[in-house]
């Protein structure tokens, strides 16, 4: 008599705990910029210093950022490398944030009786933007070791659904943040920051998928090793600079064409709209680009997003304008899904955190030449300013395209 065996289950194809608590992470990212950004400035003038320092401090951390992501991606590969875990480089990144963004309150409430602290302020800031710098990279990377190539956007999209509901503080509760005051804010910043490293640290967070001779995927084929291109890290490196140029264009430049369009809006209700729906549409949208690809589906947010903007461009109306704002979500989930899983699929599987942070640092120098030229920039006709950021997205799109000449991709992203 025949002896008939149970099916041995099915690998799984994301590893659903550890993206969780990675994308604690990424709402923690997204809610201590959202609080730094709507206080930088009053901080600096409340402790004495021009409001111009502020713009100043800003592309100094970006600038500084062009090198630090990269470099710590590949700390961080050589510390897998070595140790097989990055964690401890993220969590001392982490902790370190999570000190430094306390501190800047604290000197602003006591530092008045010290003359000698008035420069601490504007260091801490610095220092801080250093800190979040030198874990970001290091910990998104990780995605790559928690699903497959084909999945990755799947996964991606539970980082973009938190990110998405943590940005959307900024234009919807700003007031409501700025009414608890610095110290109560940057404190529970910091708590949400030592929170989700810990959260990432009881994940399991060095679990890693079955490697790729193991690989259950039959959609993936098997490809031989890939080499490291400096070709592919400048098409990363102009992805992450065009998508950045270009929301914080739409960002700045979407307000006053509103105000100009439809006097009666209100710019913080679309600007909202814009994030809760690229939290809402985050999953369908990720399971949407595991189907097409990731790369098409990148293409296809990135000229929709320019389309939209151009209609908004011309419009009159306030329902059009929420409806537009709703389509520039959608379509812009498919982009966020979208960044990582390039990066990671642009480098070798032991380069994972280097890939990351080129994105990053493409990101860092678009955002410092906006903020050294935010004046210039506020100076324009509104539609001026739409227009450039309808530009940058049609560019990104172009090196996204061009990612996909002649590359061969690993069938797991084991990073």
């Amino acid at each position: 008599m025949a002896n008939h065996h149970p099916p041995l289950p099915t690998p799984p194809s994301i590893l659903w705990p550890q993206v969780w608590g990675l994308a604690a992470v990424q709402g923690a990212i997204a809610l201590t910029w959202v609080i730094y950004g709507l206080y930088l400035k009053s901080l600096l003038v409340d402790f004495g210093f021009p409001p111009a320092l502020a713009t100043l401090i800003l592309v100094v951390e970006n600038i500084l950022a062009v090198g630090i992501e990269p470099l710590m991606g590949s700390l961080a590969d050589q510390q897998q490398h070595w140790m097989s875990s990055r964690f401890p480089l993220i969590a001392a990144g982490m902790v370190l944030a999570s000190l430094t963004f306390i501190g800047i309150p604290t000197v602003v409430i006591f530092g008045f009786e010290h003359p000698g602290w008035h420069w601490l302020l504007p260091t801490l800031m610095v220092a801080w933007a250093l800190a979040m710098a030198l874990f970001r990279s290091p910990a998104l990377s990780l995605l790559g070791r928690y699903a497959l190539a084909s999945k990755l956007p799947q996964a991606a999209s539970i980082l973009t659904l938190v990110g998405g509901l943590a940005g959307a503080l900024g234009p919807l509760a700003n007031q409501w943040l700025l009414s608890l005051g610095p110290l109560i804010t940057f404190t529970t910043g910091s708590l949400v920051l030592l929170g989700a490293a810990a959260c990432l640290g009881r994940m399991n967070p060095d679990r890693c998928l079955a490697p790729p001779s193991a690989d259950p995927d039959p959609e993936v084929p098997k490809q031989p090793h890939q080499s490291l291109r400096y070709s592919s890290l400048a098409l990363v490196f102009g992805t992450g600079f065009s998508i950045t140029l270009g929301f914080r264009l739409l960002m700045q430049g979407l307000p006053p064409l509103l105000k100009l369009n439809i006097p009666n809006s209100s710019p913080a209700l679309i600007l909202g709209s814009i994030f809760i729906a690229l939290a809402l549409t985050a999953i369908p949208c990720g399971a949407l680009a595991t189907r097409l690809g990731n790369a098409l589906a990148m293409v296809l947010g990135l000229l929709s997003m320019a389309l939209w903007i151009g209609i908004m461009a011309l419009n009159t109306s306030v329902m059009v304008a929420l409806g537009l704002a709703i389509l520039l979500g959608l379509s812009f989930s498919l982009v966020s899904n979208g960044v990582i899983p390039l990066a990671l699929s642009m480098v070798p599987a032991e380069r994972g955190g280097l890939g990351t942070g080129i994105y990053f640092g493409g990101a860092a120098l678009a955002a410092s030449l906006f903020g050294a030229n935010a004046r210039q920039l506020e100076a324009l006709l509104p539609v001026v300013g739409i227009g450039l950021s309808s530009g940058a997205f049609v560019s990104a799109a172009v090196w996204v395209a061009l990612t996909q000449r002649g590359i061969s991709r690993p069938s797991l992203s084991a990073r």
